[in-house]
């Protein structure tokens, strides 16, 4: 350094590389997030599942209706989907011209006892109606349309009972203005539970599906 370096203090470097570089940087940094958003893109494939289904509670065959045999006759159940209640037709094994109330019931109730297959399944349908719940008929002096199940019917998980209430009340002969009148084992009275629109929304929080005492 020379004496007029000491004197005067050496001469400052010229940043004006180090500002093009960080400026150039920036420029890049900022491309990548834009095109990428903020996310490195990979040439290796990578298995991300199966895309979710935009349709759910829904399934492939509810797009196509096949008539049923002469010998059967298709029905509405209610199942278990994304909390709430919702109708699957099934077909089953019932002469329409003897179709006595019992044994619609107990079509129907075997229908809600059965697993759902593996459309059903896909959609997110489930059941909660026990396997070894079974129905029979009025006993004496209840009223007409009664049905007695082998357990009580506010014994039953709340959504298994909206799931056979619902099916039963949808369905004739059973039901009579959205509802269905249920006794159990017991010497209990029976009574008449209504499927509403909160029972079907709502399942698992209206235990007694707004039941109503008979007079």
């Amino acid at each position: 350094m020379t004496r007029s370096e000491r004197a005067y203090g050496a001469p400052r470097r010229s940043r004006g590389p180090r500002r093009a570089l960080a400026a150039l940087a920036a420029v890049v940094a900022g491309a990548a997030l834009a095109t990428g958003c903020g996310i490195r893109s990979t040439s290796v494939p990578v298995d991300a599942g199966a895309a979710p289904s935009r349709m759910p509670c829904r399934t492939a065959s509810a797009e196509a209706t096949t008539p049923p045999l002469p010998e059967s006759v298709a029905v509405r159940v209610y199942l278990v989907c994304a909390s709430q209640l919702v109708t699957v037709e099934r077909t089953v094994e019932i002469d329409e011209s003897r179709s006595a109330p019992l044994l619609v019931a107990q079509a129907l109730l075997g229908e809600l006892q059965r697993e759902p297959d593996s459309d059903e399944r896909r959609a997110g349908f489930s059941t909660d109606v026990p396997t070894g719940l079974r129905v029979s008929d009025a006993r004496e002096g209840d009223p007409d349309g009664t049905l007695r199940l082998s357990e009580q019917p506010d014994d039953l998980p709340a959504e298994a009972l909206a799931q056979v209430v619902c099916s039963y009340a949808d369905n004739e002969p059973l039901g009579s203005g959205g509802s269905v009148l249920l006794g159990g084992p017991g010497k209990y009275a029976p009574r008449g539970y209504l499927c509403t629109s909160e029972t079907k929304s709502r399942p698992g929080e209206v235990p007694t599906l707004g039941a109503v005492e008979l007079s």
